[in-house]
C-alpha cells in the first residue's frame, strides 16, 4: 500500500494510539522512518491489555506491523515485549519468522518502560533529544492496539469502533473487556462484577498517570483501564492533594536528597529536567535563575518522583505539572538545548516494576484480567468529539437520523489534525450537541 493510500485510509479509520495521548496514526507515517517499535511494555502497572492482544492477536498484530514498516519503507520492525509477559513472547517466537522485517526484543520489567523515549533507547540505543520528536532518530512508536486497529482498516475495513480496556481493583470479576466506544465507567465496572467495597475511588488509566474518573463518565478511544481503588491508597490520595499544600509541603519538609532528580528515567537518559532543583526554587522563592521552571517542559509527568522516588511524601510531579501548564498557558516555549551523557549508573538505578506496585500498595490488585467480549446488547453510547489529540470533530448527524455501528458522525474541520469519529452501535441519534453525540439503539 502506498503512502497517501494508508494515511487516507487510517484518517478515515478513525485510528489514533490507543495507548496514550491518542495522537491521529496517520501523522505518524514518514518516510524518514527507519525503525518501527512495537510498544508492548503496557506501561503503567495492573493494566493486561497489550499483553493479552499479544497472545491472542500475534499474526493479526504482526501482519499490521509489517504493513507499517514496508509502507515506510523502514529497515526494521522492533516488537517490544517485557521479559515477564511469557506467553506474549511465545507466541511472537512462534510467528516471527515469517515476517521477514521484524525482530523482537525482550525488555527489561521496570517504569516507565513504556515512555516512547526511555522504549527507543532500550531498543535501540538512540536519543531523542529533549522537546524532540521520535522521527528525529528515524523512530516510530506505535501501540499494540493501533497496529491491530491498522490491520482491521487495511484488511476489513473496520473503523475503529471498539475499546479494549483492563477493569481491576476492588472488583469483583477483574477482566479485560473488548467494548463499544462512548459506554459508561459504571457499564464496564458491572461488567467486572460491579464494586466489592463501598468507598472507592474510580481513576480512568494507570495508577501512575491515569485521572480520577466519575462512574458516568465514558470510554473513548484512549482508555486503557478503569481501576477501582481504596481512598487511602498513594495513587488516590496524591490525586486529591492540593496545589497550595504540596507548595505548604515543600517549603517545610523538601531536604533536597535528590533522590526524585537520581531515578528520573528522562534525567538519566540526559535531559535537563531536575526535580529536585526545581523543588528548591519554588520552596525558597528563588525567582532570578528561571532554568528550573523551564527544565519543567522536559518531564514527561511519570510519576515516579513522587509515587516512588521521596521519602518525605512530598508532590514533584504535580506542582512540575502546575508550572508546566502554567507556561505554555502564557505562550512560553522549551529552550532548545541537547541532552547531556547517559547517566553511567543508570542500570542501577531503574525501578523494578513489582518494587513499584508495592509502594503503591498494588499488590494484591495485580491479578489477571481475562480477555472478554462485551460489543452487543449496548442500548446507548455517548460518544465524546474530542476523542485524541488535535482538533474535536464536528457532528455531520443531527438528532432523530438513524445510523449504522462504523458509519461517520463526525469530522475534523478541513487541514486539521485529526480523524473521523465513527456510530459504535447501530440506533437513533438523540443528542448532538458541541461536545458529544448520544446514539440509542433500535431496540431501546
Amino acid at each position: 500500500m502506498e503512502m497517501l493510500e494508508l494515511k487516507k485510509a487510517l484518517f478515515e479509520g478513525g485510528v489514533v494510539g490507543a495507548g496514550g495521548a491518542g495522537f491521529p496514526t496517520y501523522a505518524k507515517l514518514s518516510d524518514q522512518a527507519e525503525t518501527i517499535i512495537l510498544n508492548c511494555a503496557e506501561c503503567e502497572p495492573l493494566i493486561k491489555v497489550d499483553r493479552q492482544l499479544m497472545t491472542d492477536y500475534v499474526d493479526e498484530i504482526l501482519s499490521g506491523m509489517q504493513m507499517l514498516v514496508d509502507t515506510m519503507g523502514a529497515n526494521e520492525g522492533i516488537i517490544a515485549i517485557k521479559k515477564s509477559y511469557l506467553s506474549s513472547i511465545e507466541a511472537v517466537k512462534s510467528s516471527i519468522e515469517n515476517y521477514k522485517k521484524l525482530r523482537l526484543h525482550i525488555l527489561p520489567d521496570i517504569y516507565p518502560a513504556g515512555d516512547e523515549v526511555v522504549l527507543i533507547y532500550e531498543t535501540t540505543k538512540k536519543i531523542v533529544e529533549q522537546g524532540k520528536i521520535p522521527i528525529t532518530v528515524g523512530c516510530v512508536v506505535v501501540n499494540v492496539e493501533t497496529v491491530l486497529n491498522v490491520y482491521k482498516k487495511v484488511t476489513k475495513d473496520e473503523n475503529v469502533t471498539t475499546k479494549f480496556v483492563t477493569v481491576a481493583g476492588l472488583v469483583k470479576n477483574p477482566i479485560t473487556a473488548l467494548v463499544p466506544i462512548g459506554i459508561t465507567v459504571k457499564k464496564l465496572i458491572d461488567m467486572a462484577g460491579g464494586f466489592l467495597e463501598e468507598d472507592f475511588i474510580v481513576i480512568m488509566g494507570g495508577p501512575m498517570t491515569g485521572k480520577i474518573c466519575s462512574v458516568f463518565d465514558v470510554v473513548t478511544k484512549t482508555t486503557k483501564a478503569i481501576l477501582v481503588l481504596p481512598t487511602s491508597c498513594p495513587p488516590v490520595t496524591k490525586r486529591q492533594s492540593t496545589t497550595k499544600s504540596n507548595l505548604k509541603a515543600a517549603m517545610s519538609a523538601c531536604s533536597q536528597c535528590s533522590m526524585c532528580t537520581s531515578l528520573c528515567p528522562r534525567n538519566l537518559l540526559g535531559a535537563s529536567i531536575k526535580p529536585h532543583e526545581f523543588m528548591r526554587a519554588i520552596a525558597n522563592g528563588i525567582t532570578y535563575n528561571v532554568e528550573p521552571f523551564m527544565n519543567t517542559f522536559y518531564c514527561v509527568s511519570c510519576g515516579l518522583c513522587e509515587m516512588y522516588s521521596c521519602h518525605q511524601g512530598l508532590s514533584p510531579r504535580r506542582l512540575l505539572d502546575e508550572y508546566k501548564n502554567g507556561l505554555r498557558a502564557k505562550g512560553v516555549k522549551p529552550m532548545q538545548k541537547p541532552n547531556g551523557p547517559v547517566n553511567r549508573l543508570r542500570e542501577e538505578r531503574k525501578v523494578p516494576e513489582h518494587r513499584l506496585i508495592n509502594r503503591l500498595g498494588l499488590a494484591k490488585f495485580d491479578v489477571a484480567a481475562p480477555l472478554v467480549t462485551c460489543e452487543t446488547g449496548m442500548k446507548e453510547v455517548k460518544l465524546l468529539l474530542r476523542q485524541s489529540l488535535g482538533a474535536p470533530c464536528k457532528a455531520c448527524v443531527k438528532v432523530q437520523d438513524k445510523v449504522l455501528k462504523g458509519q461517520i458522525i463526525g469530522m475534523p474541520e478541513d487541514g486539521a489534525l485529526g480523524v473521523c469519529l465513527h456510530a459504535s452501535i447501530s440506533g437513533t441519534i438523540t443528542t448532538v450537541n458541541d461536545n458529544f453525540i448520544i446514539i440509542v439503539s433500535g431496540d431501546e
